[in-house]
């Protein structure tokens, strides 16, 4: 099992959005879609082995998680707006601390990202790490930000984990992943 978290630093945690204006009226949820969909959507399949977490930041008391299995979604299109809507559907249900289900495969709970890096063993991704090709064994869950860089708070947070670039550019989120994920797929075959 793979294990994608995304940071959001700018989207909705609640589901008081329109899915046609994700990069507006829902902070830049377009980005987290693009993520979502990198993470599952291979060219006529989904992998079923991964796991994306999206960790929307709204503040310490409405911080907010979503956790989509590739193993039990449904209704997952590869367009930003169909997954935007199953975002939106998910972030407008009340919930607690544990995980709710909004959708098959598709969970929601409060929480931030001291929660799910106390739950797994990230590596980040992040341009100023080593190569990740260099490395001899991947890790399973993998940590990045979306179109902004990590705070200081979230900095402080994840300062133990080690970090890895998937390459010598600075990409976008959703290219980082896919581009990650097809190490993990190269390494698999061998």
């Amino acid at each position: 099992m793979i294990r994608i978290a995304v940071v959001g630093h700018l989207a909705r945690t609640s589901g008081d959005f329109s899915v046609n204006d994700l990069p507006g009226s829902a902070g830049r949820m377009d980005v987290l879609c693009r993520c979502v969909n990198s993470s599952f959507f291979l060219s006529h399949d989904l992998r079923r082995d991964v796991e994306c977490y999206l960790v929307l930041c709204g503040g310490p008391a409405t911080d907010k998680m979503i956790r989509i299995s590739g193993e039990g979604v449904r209704h997952l299109n590869p367009d930003e707006r169909s997954t935007g809507a199953l975002l939106k559907r998910a972030l407008s249900l009340p919930v607690g601390t544990s995980f709710r289900e909004a959708s098959p495969g598709i969970q929601v709970r409060c929480g931030g990202l001291a929660d799910l890096a106390s739950e797994f063993s990230f590596a980040i991704l992040d341009e100023a790490g080593g190569d990740i090709r260099d490395e001899p064994e991947l890790p399973e869950a993998f940590l990045l930000s979306d179109h902004l860089n990590f705070t200081g708070e979230e900095r402080g947070i994840l300062s133990d984990l080690p970090s890895y670039s998937v390459g010598p550019l600075s990409l976008h989120a959703d290219h980082a992943i896919t581009v990650l994920l097809n190490e993990v797929d190269r390494r698999r075959m061998i």
